[in-house]
């Protein structure tokens, strides 16, 4: 057994349990007080981000400038993005349906106003895409992955269109970000990604006992479309580009902000 993964495994779910449990007392106090916001929520998310990633050993470099506003796209690479963006900036995540599922995860996950989408059903999609042309309304970005799975990073898969349509209907700005991770050992970046059949609790125990690492984001310019397919192409273009012209050895330190 790792040492290192059973510190952090411990700490973790001490840190994640607080988190929660503030979660529930401010909601309960912020709802008696009739103050209880979707706004809020994301703003606890993103506190509570910023308190567990140093926890897991991980750095953030963010390049550009955050959106402030609409919707958000990013390449995949595994669940540790829920920490990484929400580091970032307060944002809204529409996640996949099987975390929902997941024990003690989801709760966390629905206290910062995540959306869940089961990308088999196309009444949930319908449904998902009319709660995100909500959340467009506010001010706080809306982050999904139009992947729709994680990958190693190889490749990057193309992306499907019909989250994008809210933004694209009421003229909202379309920001493309890409991620990616750089071990402090060397190690390729599909160690850490999590993808094909590898059990969650498996990958978890390996980040766990693995090494410390950079999330690298690069935020490029909100740009408004005239059709998903549009958004989609564009977006998928942008990102490949800044991923393969953002290699660590290359990437520009513009804006560089640390979490």
């Amino acid at each position: 057994m790792s040492l290192r993964a059973a510190w952090r495994a411990v700490a973790l779910g001490l840190l994640l349990l607080l988190c929660l449990l503030r979660s529930v007392f401010s909601r309960l106090l912020l709802r008696l007080r009739g103050k209880d916001t979707l706004e809020r929520r994301a703003a606890w998310n993103h506190s509570c981000a910023k308190i567990v990633m140093p926890l897991l050993g991980i750095r953030l470099k963010v390049t550009g400038k955050p959106p402030a506003r609409g919707l958000l796209v990013s390449n995949h690479l595994s669940y540790l993005e829920v920490l990484i963006y929400g580091a970032a900036l307060p944002c809204y995540l529409v996640s996949k349906a099987e975390i929902s599922r997941w024990p003690f995860f989801a709760p966390l996950a629905r206290a910062g106003g995540t959306l869940f989408v089961d990308r088999g059903s196309r009444a949930s999609a319908e449904l998902v895409t009319e709660q995100i042309a909500e959340r467009l309304k506010g001010p706080v970005p809306v982050l999904f992955f139009p992947e729709g799975t994680s990958t190693d990073g190889s490749q990057l898969l193309r992306f499907h269109s019909r989250l994008f349509t809210p933004a694209v209907d009421a003229a909202i700005p379309v920001t493309a970000a890409a991620v990616r991770y750089v071990p402090d050992d060397g190690s390729p970046e599909r160690e850490l990604c999590w993808y094909g059949d590898e059990k969650f609790l498996n990958h978890l125990w390996k980040v766990l006992g693995g090494p410390n690492f950079c999330a690298e984001i690069h935020f490029g310019e909100p740009r408004i479309y005239s059709s998903r397919r549009q958004a989609a192409d564009a977006t998928y273009a942008e990102i490949k580009a800044m991923r393969e012209e953002g290699a660590p050895d290359r990437l520009p330190a513009i804006g560089v902000a640390d979490a």
